[in-house]
């Protein structure tokens, strides 16, 4: 794995930082906006069956009433001076993909769906290769005719043997074998009650990070360190912009993470704490890589880089950094398998219309489960999967989604509420410059990115 110089790592991470807390607020202002719609589409509800007949519907009754349109030309000045305190306050969780249909036209909706979709299915198959490439690594080493998995950053070859005539290329792709039939058959079912499994996991990377920074930062202070990062290097920049839109995207998961929360007046405060401790914790991370190992030596998954006795001198540390990703990894992989197949679901659902047995439990599964199998099994290069998958769909799900879904929610809510009406979870960020900065941010990315991967391959 190759790497930039501190400078440009420096800059890279605080750009993506400072786009990606800009769409998260857009986000959370599209999430009150639509909150507010839906609220005021049940008091409408509740208005017009009152003046039909003398029983009510209870909220809960009523998400999208019928008559969306005709309710639009009323005026509502009386519903604003009722409810204008808590119109837009976000009590309802609404995910990007119903935030999508509310706001865009049917053309976006199914821009959005492919875009969500390209990326699960580069979740899926990074995380499909992980695994068996971490197995890979520390059984073969094991087994083999070495005590450590990997010896002072000794990269070995596919072809190079494993287990007897097993060779390392093998051995992965009978552990991706394993991988799916083991974890596989949960994409044909649901997947409930993963809060303890989720804490677990979260705990699990938390030791691994701080163990991996301590003892980087120990061979540092003894003058083990052996980086020495060049002054220019660009030939990282595309899988270095991968890495940066995994390390601050949760655009996606915002409707899960903002609406459970209590007292949301200072909801930007927090956030914007939370990326300033993401930031300052990846370049602690990132800068303790840079100057502990050599360039060129770094290997794709950076646990792997603990598993040499020569860096860690206790087996249980060593085992345990070398197998975190097969632990943590797997416990996420069906949970991705089954949002991607209920967003395929989504994308093809015709309203009042009910899918065949065979299509709703066999054929979406599979469509699901075997592209990204496919591609682990052609390839377990994770530094380019996680380069191509974040420079593309993630760069749409972290900066183009939010940046249109805050431009035509503004404009959904000055139809419907007027333009004197101000959502209170509006973004800091709320001139329209702001918008086209982010969506001119995102394309220059993706032309950067682009025109990187022309030029390697060119060079190749």
């Amino acid at each position: 794995m190759e790497y930039c110089n501190p400078l440009l790592l420096t800059n890279w991470y605080f750009y993506h930082f400072s786009a990606s807390y800009m769409t998260t607020t857009f986000v959370m202002e599209a999430m009150a906006a639509a909150n507010a719609q839906l609220r005021w589409k049940r008091m409408e509800k509740h208005k017009d069956d009152d003046e039909d007949s003398s029983s009510g519907v209870s909220d809960s009754d009523v998400l999208l009433p019928e008559g969306y349109e005709r309710s639009e030309t009323r005026p509502i000045l009386s519903l604003q001076r009722r409810g204008a305190p808590n119109v837009f306050e976000i009590t309802e969780r609404v995910e990007m993909g119903q935030m999508a249909s509310m706001f865009f036209n049917k053309v976006g909706v199914n821009l959005f769906y492919f875009c969500i979709i390209i990326y699960l299915y580069g979740d899926l198959a990074i995380y499909a290769a992980a695994v068996p490439v971490s197995l890979m690594q520390v059984t073969c080493s094991v087994t083999g005719n070495h005590s450590c998995s990997v010896e002072d950053g000794t990269k070995y070859n596919d072809t190079d043997k494993c287990w007897g005539p097993i060779r390392r290329i093998d051995a992965y792709r009978i552990y991706l074998a394993a991988f799916t039939i083991l974890l596989g058959p949960f994409t044909f079912f649901n997947v409930q009650k993963t809060k303890y499994l989720q804490i677990l996991t979260s705990l699990m990377r938390w030791i691994a990070f701080v163990i991996m920074i301590i003892i980087a930062l120990l061979r540092i202070s003894k003058g083990k360190g052996e980086g020495h990062p060049p002054l220019a290097q660009l030939s990282g920049i595309r899988n270095l912009f991968g890495v940066c839109v995994y390390s601050f995207m949760c655009q996606h998961s915002l409707p899960s993470l903002i609406t459970p929360i209590s007292k949301k007046k200072h909801v930007n405060k927090l956030v914007l704490l939370d990326y300033t401790l993401i930031l300052g914790f990846y370049s602690l991370l990132s800068f303790t890589a840079i100057y502990c190992f050599k360039n060129g030596t770094l290997m794709d998954m950076y646990t792997l880089n603990f598993t040499s006795c020569d860096i860690v001198n206790i087996a249980v540390i060593r085992y345990f950094l070398g197998l975190f990703p097969v632990f943590t990894i797997s416990t996420n992989f069906p949970i991705i398998a089954v949002t991607l197949r209920n967003n395929w679901k989504t994308l093809f659902h015709r309203e009042g219309g009910t899918y065949p047995w065979v299509v709703d439990r066999i054929f979406f599964p599979v469509i699901t489960l075997i592209p990204p199998i496919i591609v682990a099994f052609c390839t377990h290069d994770l530094e380019s999967l996680v380069g191509i998958t974040g420079a593309y769909a993630g760069n749409g799900i972290q900066y183009i989604i939010p940046a249109f879904l805050a431009y035509c929610s503004r404009k959904d809510t000055q139809l419907i509420f007027g333009n004197g009406t101000l959502n209170k979870h509006l973004s800091p960020f709320r001139h329209t410059f702001w918008i086209g900065f982010v969506l001119l941010w995102g394309l220059f990315c993706f032309l950067f990115v682009t025109a990187n991967i022309i030029l390697s391959e060119t060079k190749l």
